[in-house]
C-alpha cells in the first residue's frame, strides 16, 4: 500500500508543481511583500502605520462606507438574484430560453468595468435616461442626484455584480432534486412551506457563497465607486490607489491594505457562521 500512495505522490507532484507555482508567483510573495512594506516606517521595522490607521476617526469613517456601500449591494443582489435564479431554473422550461438568458445575463461581464462605469454615469446624470424616466411617470417632480451619492455607486455595483450571485443560486437550485419538492406537496405541504422546508435550505449554501463573492468584490472594488462618486465619496480602495499611485507610500499602503483584508475576512467568517448556524436551525425545524 505505501509503495502504491508513493507511486501515485510521485505522479501527482508534477502535476502539482505549476499550480503551487502559480499560488507563490502570484498570491504568496505578493502578500508577503505587502505585510512586510506594511510593517516597516522609516526603513525600520514599526507598527506605526497600522497606528496612524486605527487611531484616526477618518478612516473608519471611510471603512464604514465602504462596508456600508459594500453591504447594501450585497442585500439588492440577493434580494434580486435569489428570484431571477429561480425564474430561470423552475420556470423557464426550454434549454434553448434559458441558455439565452444565461448569455444574456454573463454578456456584461465581457465588458470593462470602466466603460460599465461610463455607461452608468450617463444614465444616471439629472439628464439621463433614469430620471427622465423617473419624472416622466410622475415618480419624481424633478431629476434627482444620483452621482455623487452612495445609492449611485451602489445601483453601480448591483448591475456590476449581480450575475456572480445568479450564477451561484442557479447552480444550487439545479442541484436540488425536483422529487424531493414533489414529495412534500404529496404530504400536504403548501409551496410556500416546500419552499421554506426543502427548496431554501437546500441551496442555502449556493445563496452564501454567492454573497460572499458580491460582498468581496463590492469591497474591493475601486473604478466604478471612484467614477459615480464624483470625488465626493471615497471608500478604501481609493485610499489604498492614492498611497501606492500617487503619494508613494508604500508602507502606509500596505497597512491600509491589510486592514481591509483583515477585517473583510473577519466579516465574511461572521457571515459563514450566521449561514450555517441559520441552516442548522432550519434543517432541525424541518425535522
Amino acid at each position: 500500500m505505501s509503495t502504491t500512495m508513493s507511486a501515485a505522490m510521485n505522479r501527482a507532484l508534477p502535476l502539482l508543481a505549476a499550480p503551487v507555482a502559480f499560488f507563490a508567483a502570484f498570491f504568496a510573495v505578493p502578500m508577503i511583500v505587502v505585510v512586510s512594506s506594511s510593517l516597516m516606517a522609516g526603513g525600520v521595522p514599526s507598527l506605526g502605520n497600522y497606528a496612524r490607521v486605527l487611531f484616526d476617526q477618518y478612516h473608519w469613517d471611510v471603512l464604514a462606507a465602504t462596508f456600508r456601500i459594500a453591504g447594501l449591494t450585497t442585500v439588492a443582489c440577493a434580494l434580486l438574484g435569489y428570484p431571477l435564479a429561480y425564474y430561470l431554473v423552475r420556470v423557464v422550461k426550454s434549454p434553448a430560453l434559458r441558455r439565452t438568458c444565461v448569455i444574456l445575463l454573463v454578456l456584461p461581464l465581457f465588458t470593462s468595468n470602466i466603460v460599465r462605469s461610463f455607461g452608468w454615469m450617463v444614465l444616471l446624470g439629472r439628464n439621463g435616461l433614469v430620471n427622465d424616466a423617473l419624472v416622466g411617470v410622475g415618480i419624481l417632480d424633478r431629476p434627482m442626484r444620483f452621482l455623487g451619492t452612495e445609492l449611485g455607486i451602489v445601483i453601480g455595483l448591483v448591475y456590476i455584480l449581480l450575475p456572480f450571485i445568479v450564477l451561484a443560486v442557479g447552480n444550487a437550485l439545479a442541484a436540488v432534486d425536483p422529487a424531493l419538492e414533489d414529495a412534500s406537496s404529496d404530504l400536504g405541504a403548501t409551496p410556500f412551506d416546500t419552499f421554506r422546508t426543502v427548496t431554501f435550505p437546500l441551496c442555502l449554501p449556493g445563496l452564501m457563497s454567492g454573497i460572499v463573492m458580491v460582498f468581496t468584490l463590492a469591497v474591493s472594488a475601486y473604478v466604478t465607486p471612484a467614477l459615480l462618486s464624483g470625488g465626493k465619496i471615497t471608500v478604501f480602495p481609493m485610499l489604498i490607489f492614492q498611497q501606492y499611485s500617487t503619494v508613494f507610500d508604500v508602507n502606509y499602503g500596505g497597512a491600509l491594505s491589510m486592514t481591509l483584508l483583515v477585517m473583510t475576512l473577519v466579516l465574511v467568517g461572521l457571515a459563514g457562521w450566521i449561514g450555517n448556524a441559520g441552516a442548522s436551525a432550519t434543517g432541525r425545524k424541518a425535522q
